[in-house]
């Protein structure tokens, strides 16, 4: 079984920081792209980030120089870290990771950007 744990998010004001975790069992962790996804209220799932398993990252325009995703292979986890936030940011967070054919996704944490 695959599971994909988060963990982090919550509500902060424009400007702050939060950090995200996703935890993963069941998968060889170290030899995966993990990614980041999120969705607005009323909005479609937009990717934000991924890092490949060498450790190359991408971001989408509106988060780069503001978020930064990383990742342990010693504790088979992913991490968003997410500063000087705008209240465009807020939504719903997932990590995901593709394996056999078919996407994984974690819970969802919710962040909220407050003005």
């Amino acid at each position: 079984q695959v599971y994909l744990r988060q963990s982090g998010g919550g509500l902060v004001q424009t400007g702050g920081s939060l950090r995200l975790s996703c935890a993963t069992s069941g998968i060889n962790f170290r030899i995966h792209t993990m990614a980041w996804y999120r969705q607005a209220p009323g909005k479609q799932r937009e990717w934000v980030s991924s890092i490949t398993s060498s450790g190359t990252t991408n971001y989408t325009d509106s988060v780069k120089a503001r978020f930064t995703i990383s990742r342990d292979n010693t504790r088979s986890t992913v991490f968003l870290q997410m500063t000087n936030l705008k209240t465009e940011d807020t939504g719903i967070y997932s990590c995901q990771v593709f394996w056999r054919g078919r996407s994984y996704w974690g819970q969802g944490t919710q962040v909220t950007v407050s003005s």
